[in-house]
């Protein structure tokens, strides 16, 4: 467990306690999405995952209902819309108008991973943005805020007509590394377009310092990495992206770096999509000493493989609802 924001941080920071709210007055419900971290927000925060009931007609559709008064109360609905992306997404928008028929007092959306995200502005004619189609959709269905935690870009915040609340799964990324006995280490970025993270995550690791993959696309989830730029001879790299998806980008850019004199090599992800055939490229025996992910998607057993190491974010989602409920400030949690 991360050590980022835990109980003693909260006592410190001069928060009031968190049993101190009105259990009647916040309340967190779930979907199916990512039941195992609502639970462990809802330890940390001392409020239950509230009854509700989901199921399935004989067609497919979805039924569901909150099954206790939610008048006048701040509600909070945690789930990803990771895959079936399709069907979670639905289930969150139903949930929303659900509890805005309760008259539930504000309704906030918890969204570890916002899917649909990749698609945030038009490359060529005729594209869907879909990052702003699912922004909409929210908005008309009855959300009133949106939590959010790394954002495939950060633009997407501009495309919600009401409050969005970014929130990082770096500090507990960088929790993590610091136990680590790692020796001279290098942040790298996989691709042009994500030097700013990289260069943030950087800042983080002491000022570590930076390299950048140059990597050109033929298509859609393939990439061809070119070349290092950067000195990375020697030392430990460490990859960081957003999200894995199906492997490709980072894979490629984890052999560059050996070819290139890396000594060890890591890759650190938020999201971890592992869309086929990650799992088999990932767990490529000399590739990575370690793939550290968060659990904003949940990995079945399935998914596990040796280097993988996945680290909970619930402390931190859990300190940001604590928040946003006491109205207080959410971005001074990464000063």
């Amino acid at each position: 467990m991360s050590t980022f924001s835990t109980a003693e941080r909260v006592e410190q920071s001069g928060q009031p306690p968190l049993t101190s709210h009105d259990p009647r007055r916040l309340r967190l419900f779930c979907g199916n999405a990512n039941p195992d971290l609502a639970r462990e927000i809802g330890a940390y925060l001392g409020v239950p995952d509230g009854p509700r009931v989901i199921k399935r007609f004989a067609d497919g559709e979805l039924y569901i209902q909150i099954q206790e008064s939610i008048r006048g109360c701040d509600v909070f609905l945690i789930q990803p819309t990771c895959a079936p992306v399709n069907d979670h997404l639905m289930e969150l928008l139903i949930m929303v108008d659900a509890c805005r028929r309760a008259s539930a007092r504000q309704i906030t959306a918890v969204i570890p991973y916002y899917g649909y995200a990749r698609a945030d502005r038009k490359t060529a004619g005729r594209e869907s943005i879909t990052a702003k189609l699912v922004a909409n959709l929210l908005v008309k269905s009855g959300v009133e805020r949106v939590l959010a935690m790394d954002l495939h870009s950060s633009q997407i915040q501009g495309y919600f007509d009401i409050p969005c609340d970014h929130i990082y799964g770096s500090p507990v990324l960088v929790d993590y590394l610091s136990t680590r006995d790692l020796g001279e280490v290098v942040v790298v970025s996989p691709d042009v377009g994500g030097v700013a993270r990289a260069r943030a995550f950087a800042k983080q690791m002491k000022d570590a310092p930076l390299a950048i993959i140059d990597k050109r696309r033929s298509g859609h989830n393939v990439a061809e990495s070119l070349t290092v730029i950067g000195d990375v001879v020697g030392k430990t790299a460490i990859l960081i992206d957003d999200m894995i998806d199906t492997g490709g980008t980072i894979c490629q850019g984890a052999r560059l770096l050996r070819a290139r004199g890396a000594a060890r090599v890591l890759a650190c992800a938020t999201h971890a999509v592992f869309s086929p055939p990650a799992i088999e490229r990932l767990s490529e025996p000399g590739l990575f000493e370690e793939v550290v992910v968060t659990n904003s998607i949940p990995l079945g057993p399935d998914l596990h493989f040796p280097q993988l190491r996945v680290l909970s974010v619930a402390n931190m989602l859990g300190e940001a609802i604590w928040r946003i409920h006491q109205e207080s400030s959410v971005s001074s949690m990464f000063r």
